[in-house]
This record gives C-alpha cells, structure tokens and sequence, in this order.
C-alpha cells in the first residue's frame, strides 16, 4: 500500500487549567479513563508556538477503549494559561469544537443530562444529512458535539465513544480543502449548505450566516490503529457576511481550548513531501522517534490556511498495559496492518474507575 497512510484522529489536544481535573471531568463524563501516557517535561520543539521560550507542560493521552480518538489534555506549568480575550463564537477561525461518539444519541444525552445538567447546551436535533446530534460544555467551556458512531471496539461500559472530528472555523473554504481533502483524505462531501441553521441553535453565534461543508473519507481507515479510531469527520464553518476571528490570536500553543487536531499517519517521509508540493510544510518536525517515557513515536506540524494546526504522529511503542511492562513496538510491522483487537483490547486493564 502506497505511503502515507492516516489510520484516523489518534487524538484532539486541549489546554486546560487543570490536567488532573480535566482528565476526572473526560473520565466521567464521556469515558476517557485509560491513560496511554501522563508526562511532565518541556515542549522544547514547539518554542516557535510558544512565544520562542521552551516551557514546561504536563500532559496525559487518554483513550476511551470502546472507539474513537483521545484526548491528550495538556497543561502549561512554568506559566499560566491564558484564555481568549473574547467569546468564542461559531464561525471564529481555528478548531471551535470537538466531536463525540455515541452509541445511541437520545442515550447519551439522557445519561449526561441526568449526570451533568448543566454541561447541557442544545437539546438533541437534526443536521443537514438527517443524522442527530447536540452540543456539551466541560468545566473549562469547550464544546463538544456528540453525535452517532459507528464501527465500535467494545460497547460495554460507555454510551459514549471517543473522539470522531471536529468543527473547524475557516475564512475561506476553497482555500482550506487542500488541507482537510488532499492532505488529510477528507475526499467526500457529505453536505455543503449554507444559511442560518435551526439545529444549531443554543451555540453562541449561530444566529449568523454561515456555510457548512461535511467532509468524510470515501473509504474505511487502514493502518495501525484504525479499528481503535474508526471512521471519522470534519465539518469546516466559514461565515458569508463577515470574517471570524482567530481563535488563538496573540496566545500560544498550549494555552486553553482546542490546540490541535492530530492524526496517527505511517510514512512520516512520505507525508513531509505530500505537504510540501501542496505548500503546507512542516513548521514542526521532530525527525526521528522522540520518547515520551511510555509512548515513543515521531511527530509533524502543518498549518491550515488560517493557522490551525495539524499534528501528525507516527507511532512507534505504546504501552499495552503498564503495570507489567508490556509494550507494543511498530517499527517493524507492514504500515497497512492493524494491531490485534485482542491487543488494544487487554488496555482495558488500565481503566481508571
């Protein structure tokens, strides 16, 4: 199989101010509780989006094993975290909103309604291709747009999944589909409408102009962790009768909200050339494999039109289950074969309850 190949959203990163409080509120609230890694170090490679000062962070993957992408929540600690000096609306350029899995839509937001009322945002509606969905806070106000999974690992002990997209802000979409299409495989256009949206209705900005353009990949992810990921989405907001805002303007990486999106690729050379003709470069490479203590692997920065960014990581060792010794090494398998379910299953063991 040619490289690259993009096994799915390995996960979203998110500033926060708190990382051991974010990581109980993602555990409870939608089951991420398996730690894949918690480190505490410098982000020495990322100075360019820091300010040009190494700074200090702790930072823990979390995985939900019942499907779909982590979370790897993230705290600076040798400087405090700063919010947007405005309120985020729909429409503001950069990543305005993840999105969840669920095993069955009216259950989730019945459960999470009963266990968290006011993390509730909209009720349930419908989108544009007929599919249900509606919008959560956490404590720190991100949002979160639960909507149907599909292609599950488990589905036993969550009626949520892991992470399945994003909704990107875009001042131009033309401009962005070489990224989010040609880059990243988003090839199929799900909906491209534009106007002012009833199911929206509850997020702060959805009283404007808009057009909406879901994206999804023609064909089922392959490689190493795609039965993990499964099928994923992205949905670009560019708004028609004004220009938005840029989430992050005069912030840093790592500072909160939604940071990056990042996807799980082999074939990292591969990749670099792909970016390069289509003129997104890496601004970030870390060159070869970067140990993170528990997890090893190589990562990548590209930027979209509008500067959001793009992680690309190329795993290779993961811990299966911690507590005694027992990792995973890629390096030598075939780039298009997946990982035994009954591997990423026995991760299990590492739930935190």
């Amino acid at each position: 199989m040619a490289l690259p190949i993009i096994s799915g959203i390995q996960q979203m990163g998110i500033g926060v101010p708190n990382v051991k409080k974010s990581f109980d509120w993602y555990r409870n609230n939608f089951g991420f509780d398996i730690p894949v890694f918690e480190e505490a170090a410098e982000a020495a490679l990322m100075k360019n989006y820091t300010g040009g000062e190494v700074h200090k962070r702790h930072a823990i993957l979390s995985i939900n094993i019942q499907g779909g992408g982590g979370l790897e929540i993230w705290q600076f600690t040798s400087r405090t975290p700063q919010a947007a000096e405005f309120d985020l609306q729909l429409g503001d350029l950069g990543i305005y909103a993840a999105k969840i899995k669920c095993l069955d839509i009216e259950t989730s937001f019945r459960n999470l309604k009963a266990k968290n009322p006011s993390c509730i945002l909209t009720d349930i509606s419908e989108r544009p291709n007929g599919t249900l969905h509606f919008f959560v806070r956490d404590e720190n106000g991100n949002l979160f747009e639960c909507v149907d999974g599909s292609e599950w690992l488990y589905e036993k002990y969550h009626d949520t999944g892991g992470i399945k997209g994003a909704i990107i802000g875009v001042s131009n979409i033309e401009k962005a589909l070489p990224v989010y299409q040609t880059i990243l495989g988003y090839e199929k256009v799900v909906y491209d409408k534009e106007g002012i949206f009833d199911d929206l209705k509850g997020i702060p900005g959805a009283d404007r102009r808009m057009r909406r353009v879901l994206l999804k990949a023609k064909s089922s992810p392959t490689g190493s962790f795609s039965k993990l990921y499964g099928p994923t989405e992205i949905e670009l907001v560019s708004l028609s009768e004004t220009q938005g805002r840029k989430i992050f303007k005069d912030r840093y990486w790592g500072d909160l909200g939604f940071i990056h999106l990042c996807f799980e690729v082999r074939g990292m050379k591969e990749m670099k050339e792909r970016c390069a003709a289509l003129n997104f470069p890496f601004t970030v490479d870390s060159d070869e494999s970067f140990d993170m203590g528990e997890a090893a692997g190589q990562f990548s920065y590209i930027e979209d039109p509008d500067g959001t960014l793009i992680e690309f990581v190329e795993t290779h060792k993961i811990p299966i289950l911690k507590k005694i010794g027992w990792y995973h090494d890629l390096r030598n398998k075939a780039p298009e074969a997946n990982v035994p379910n009954w591997m990423i299953k026995a991760m299990r063991f590492s739930r935190v309850k």
